[in-house]
C-alpha cells in the first residue's frame, strides 16, 4: 500500500486513465479517417493528434499516458496518414520536429495538470485544517462549560449533605443535563473527525425513513417533553441509502437547535418527502428565526461565540450545524436554512437508490 501511494508520477497507471487515452486516440483516428475520405490533402492529422495529446495529458494522471499518446500519435501519423500510406518513412521532412513538438505539448500539459492537482490538494488540506481549528476552538469552550457546572453541582452536594431532597434532585437533574450535553458534543466531535478522515468510508444502507424519524422523535420527546412535535412522512415506504446513525444525529441536532436557538419554539414539524431523485428532510419550527447576518456562515462552523447570547456554553450552534453539513455532504446531499413567516426551516436532500426511482 505504501509503495502505491509514493509511486512516481511518470509510472502512474490506472484503468480509468487507460480508457480515457484509448477513447481519445480512437476518436482522433476516426476523425482523421473521415477527413481522409473527404479530402486527399495530407497534413490534417497533425493538429488533430496534437489536440489528442493535449487532451490525454490534461485528463490523465502523471506523465505516462501523455508521453504514450505522443509516441502513438507520431507513429500513427507516419504509418497511417502520411504518404506512403500504411508504411513507415522516417526520412520525412520535419518528422523529428513533429515528435519533439508533441512530446513538449505532453510534458508541459502533464506538468501543469500535476501542479494544479497538487494545489487543489493543498487547498483541501488547508480547508480541513481550518475546520479542525474551528472545531477545537468550539469544543474547548463547549466542553469546559458543562464540566465546570458538573464539578460545581457535585461539590455542592458533597459539602452540604443536609440540602433538602428537592434541591438535591434539581442539582442532580442539572448535572445530568450537562452530562448529556457533553455526550452530544463528543458525538459531534467523533462524527466530524470520522468524516474528515480520508481513510474513513460512509457505509450506506437502504433505510426506511419512517423508522429513522421514529427513533429521533422518541429521543427528542424524552429531552423536550414540553415541545410539541409532528411528523409527516409518505404513505408508502420510502427507502433512502444512508448511514442511519449519522442521519439520526443530523436530525437530532436540527431538532435541538430548533428548541435552544428558536428560544420561543413550542411546535416543530419534522417531515420527509420525495423530490424527484432525492428524499427531502425538513425541520420547521415556530421560534424567533435565524438572524439574517448569520445565514451566510451558518454551516461553516465559523460563528463567533459573542454573536450568540452570552453566559451559556450551549448557545453556539456553529459546531452542530457544521457537523450536519459535513454528514449530509458525505452522503452526496445538500443542505440549506431559511426563515419562514414564523420561525425557521432547515432542510437537506439525500439521493435515493436506483431501486426507489423505478
Amino acid at each position: 500500500m505504501q509503495s502505491s501511494k509514493h509511486r512516481s508520477p511518470f509510472f502512474s497507471f490506472s484503468a480509468r486513465d487507460f480508457a480515457v487515452t484509448a477513447g481519445i486516440l480512437a476518436c482522433a483516428i476516426e476523425l482523421c479517417v473521415i477527413l481522409s475520405i473527404a479530402d486527399s490533402i495530407d497534413g490534417f492529422a497533425y493538429p488533430i493528434f496534437v489536440l489528442a495529446v493535449l487532451l490525454v495529458s490534461r485528463l490523465t494522471t502523471g506523465y505516462f499516458f501523455g508521453i504514450l499518446a505522443a509516441l502513438f500519435s507520431v507513429i500513427g501519423i507516419n504509418y497511417i496518414f502520411t504518404y506512403p500510406y500504411w508504411a513507415f518513412n522516417f526520412t520525412l521532412s520535419g518528422y523529428p520536429l513533429t515528435f519533439l513538438t508533441m512530446l513538449c505539448v505532453s510534458l508541459i500539459t502533464c506538468t501543469m495538470t500535476t501542479k494544479l492537482k497538487q494545489q487543489e490538494r493543498i487547498r483541501a488540506e488547508s480547508e480541513k485544517e481550518k475546520m479542525r481549528a474551528n472545531l477545537l476552538r468550539s469544543v474547548s469552550h463547549d466542553i469546559r462549560t458543562p464540566l465546570t457546572s458538573i464539578v460545581g453541582v457535585t461539590s455542592t452536594l458533597l459539602e452540604t449533605p443536609n440540602l433538602p431532597i428537592a434541591e438535591q434532585r434539581q442539582l442532580l437533574e442539572d448535572a445530568r443535563d450537562e452530562a448529556q450535553w457533553l455526550i452530544r458534543v463528543v458525538e459531534n466531535l467523533l462524527s466530524i473527525t470520522r468524516i474528515g478522515d480520508a481513510r474513513a468510508q460512509i457505509t450506506k444502507q437502504p433505510e426506511v425513513v419512517e423508522e429513522i424519524l421514529g427513533e429521533v422523535v422518541q429521543k427528542f420527546r424524552k429531552r423536550f417533553p414540553d415541545v410539541s412535535i409532528r411528523v409527516a412522512a409518505p404513505s408508502d415506504l420510502l427507502f433512502v441509502p444512508m448511514d442511519a446513525i449519522l442521519i439520526e444525529q443530523v436530525l437530532s441536532n436540527l431538532l435541538e437547535n430548533a428548541v435552544i436557538h428558536g428560544e420561543t419554539t413550542t411546535n416543530i414539524l419534522l417531515s420527509v418527502h420525495q423530490e424527484g431523485k432525492y428524499a427531502c428532510f425538513s425541520v420547521q419550527d415556530n421560534g424567533k428565526g435565524i438572524p439574517p447576518k448569520e445565514l451566510p456562515t451558518l454551516f461553516d462552523g465559523s460563528m463567533k461565540r459573542n454573536e450568540t447570547p452570552a453566559g451559556d456554553g450551549k448557545r453556539n450552534m456553529g459546531l452542530g450545524l457544521s457537523v450536519c453539513m459535513a454528514i449530509v455532504r458525505a452522503h452526496s446531499g445538500t443542505m440549506e436554512a431559511k426563515n419562514m413567516g414564523a420561525g425557521a426551516e432547515f432542510s437537506f436532500l439525500l439521493p435515493l437508490s436506483e431501486e426507489e426511482l423505478k
